[in-house]
């Protein structure tokens, strides 16, 4: 049976994993920045135990892999987004199209264009 203190390190990096679980799938990602010196404080704390193979560790490990899975995809999500907002500007700022040859061409859109309304 672990010690109290070591006991009381697991929990709290349970809580700290639950914390960043629920800011994760809540799209709350500025919250993450507050859970992860403590995550690190705690892994560090609990790797200078040297405590190895425990049923509790074990569950740790299974909730730091997870939350791993979720931070990744997450971080191909925010990749998705900015290649999208980066294609929507390239097409606002140029149109291309193919001629029966098969050549691209590209053509600069104006962006000084306005409908002039007059009185």
């Amino acid at each position: 049976m672990p010690k109290i203190p070591e006991t009381s390190l697991i929990k709290s990096l349970e809580e700290v994993l639950e914390l960043e679980r629920n800011a994760l799938v809540r799209g709350e990602l500025d919250r993450l920045h507050h859970t992860a010196p403590e995550k690190e404080k705690l892994i560090g704390a609990i790797n200078d135990l040297d405590v190895f193979g425990s049923d509790e560790l074990i569950s740790l490990q299974k909730k730091v892999e997870r939350n791993q899975e979720l931070l990744n995809s997450a971080a191909e999500g925010i990749r998705a987004v900015a290649n999208r907002m980066a294609e929507l500007r390239r097409v606002r700022q140029e149109f291309s199209t193919y001629g029966a040859d098969g050549q691209r061409s590209e053509f600069a859109v104006r962006h000084q264009a306005k409908l002039e309304k007059r009185a």
